[in-house]
């Protein structure tokens, strides 16, 4: 068994198995029976089960808050809006979705092809600490309603609403065997999924460290694979930019979830220009930001992940100062004036100038709540250094110019780019990255497509 903290504690408040490969082989075993029925069913029925997992969930939406802000150390009222209302909505989006799926024809002088969506069979779902319920249900719900069974690992630092889900699918009476949760270790439990050959599709959203693992395994198997992976992602200030709006979204885009997002804009550059007008605004909306106990209503920043995950991010602060830089806000650990927090991991929300854009901390995934500022004179300057890192997942660029912003987006090597917001997301679109930061994209079409094989019927006329 392993042990399960709370982050803002330091406290046990779970065990859960360290599974192996024969655990793997069983929860394998059990998708591979169920899969026959399942597929067997129609669509339609298929989507009356999403609308029915999403109610119950919604029924226990405040449970799976108070459980994600335990087992993650994020703000219960960030727990709330964002993973308890969004696990839900992604099952009715998906069931939606479908529902309003049509089936390509394309017709020729003397045939007709029909393209038919088939499920893929066996997929193996593996899901990152920090948007534990949100992520696994981006996954779980279009691989369902495609008529897949599933074989699932949640991070072993945040399992319990993967557990919660399983528990909520038992009292529905949902089929047994469709969905298995497998709790464990990446090194073990997520390499005997990778290595299973009858898993037939890996999902992976994690660091691009792992993905590189995920792929060494999967690629030689042939198995269909999406990866969703870092970034580096710069929030870029324009000249004409309104400055109290940007500076705002600037904070909530660096520090939201304590920096531990994908998309989280850790870069902010600015123009030369309004430079010195906008990081006084900027300092002053991340100083309005209250660190402190989840949950607390009030609290916008909690703990971050770990001890482990602490020590990372304070190294990277020193390496800052050693790289040169300037700590402008925070800086240090925050030890909050509460008995039972006395061991979490907390961390004032960070601001650092004068780094070079390629220095180790402005092009290395951080991922926690540190941001760095960095100057440029000119349109072209703010794209070379938006450009400059491994990275390529999303970015935000503000300017009262919106045309400008669409056209200043487009010469950005990111998979998604928002004008004037952050995090505004159409679940039909396009989700996820260019170089190190993924293969493959997930959310509407782009899911159901991945967990369907598409296959051509060519039937000449008569």
């Amino acid at each position: 068994m392993l042990d399960n903290l709370n982050p803002a504690t330091g406290q046990i408040i779970a065990k859960i198995p360290n599974s192996n490969h024969a655990d793997v082989a069983k929860a394998t075993d059990a998708a591979k029976l169920a899969l026959p029925n399942w597929r067997g069913l129609t669509k339609g029925e298929r989507i009356n089960w999403l609308n029915k997992i999403a109610q119950a969930l919604e029924e226990r939406s405040e449970d799976i808050a108070k459980t994600e802000s335990m087992d993650t150390g994020k703000p219960i009222a960030l727990a709330r809006r964002v993973d308890a209302a969004r696990s839900i909505s992604n099952f009715r989006f998906f069931a939606k979705h479908a529902e309003q799926l049509t089936e390509n024809k394309f017709t020729m002088a003397d045939a007709t092809n029909y393209v038919i969506r088939k499920p893929v069979g066996v997929v193996g779902l593996i899901t990152p600490w920090n948007l534990p319920l949100y992520l696994l249900s981006w996954k779980v719900a279009p691989a369902l309603v495609m008529g897949n069974t599933i074989v699932a690992k949640p991070s072993e630092m945040t399992p319990m609403t993967a557990n919660l889900l399983a528990k909520t699918l038992h009292d529905i009476d949902f089929p047994k065997g469709v969905v298995n949760i497998v709790h464990g270790l990446g090194p073990s439990t997520g390499q005997a999924i990778l290595e299973h050959p009858e898993i037939c599709a890996i999902s992976f959203t994690g660091g691009t460290e792992t993905g590189k693992i995920v792929a060494k395994t999967a690629g030689p198997m042939f198995k269909k694979l999406s990866l969703e992976l870092g970034g580096k992602n710069a929030t870029i200030i324009l000249d004409d930019a309104d400055l109290e709006t940007a500076a705002t979204g600037a904070a909530k885009a660096a520090f939201t979830n304590s920096g531990q997002v994908c998309l989280c804009g850790s870069r902010v550059l600015i123009d030369a220009k309004i430079y010195d007008a906008f990081v006084p605004k900027f300092i002053d909306a991340v100083a309005a930001m209250k660190v402190g106990n989840p949950a607390d209503e009030s609290t916008d920043i909690g703990s971050v992940i770990s001890q482990q995950h602490m020590e990372k991010v304070l190294s990277y602060i020193e390496l800052a100062k050693q790289e040169g830089g300037t700590i402008t806000h925070g800086g240090q650990r925050i030890i909050p004036n509460h008995a039972s927090l006395q061991n979490g991991s907390f961390i004032s929300p960070t601001v650092i100038e004068n780094l070079s854009i390629s220095s180790r901390c402005a092009t290395e995934e951080i991922f926690g709540p540190v941001v760095t500022l960095h100057k440029f004179d000119s349109d072209f300057e703010a794209i070379e250094m938006a450009n400059s890192t491994q990275y390529g997942l999303a970015g935000s660029i503000w300017t009262s110019d919106t045309t400008r912003g669409k056209q200043f987006a487009k010469q950005i090597d990111s998979g998604i780019l928002w004008v004037n917001t952050w995090l505004h997301r159409d679940l039909r679109t396009p989700f996820g990255g260019v170089k190190n930061s993924g293969v493959g994209r997930e959310g509407g079409d782009w899911s159901l497509n991945f967990f369907s094989e598409l296959s051509n019927i060519c039937v000449k006329d008569d």
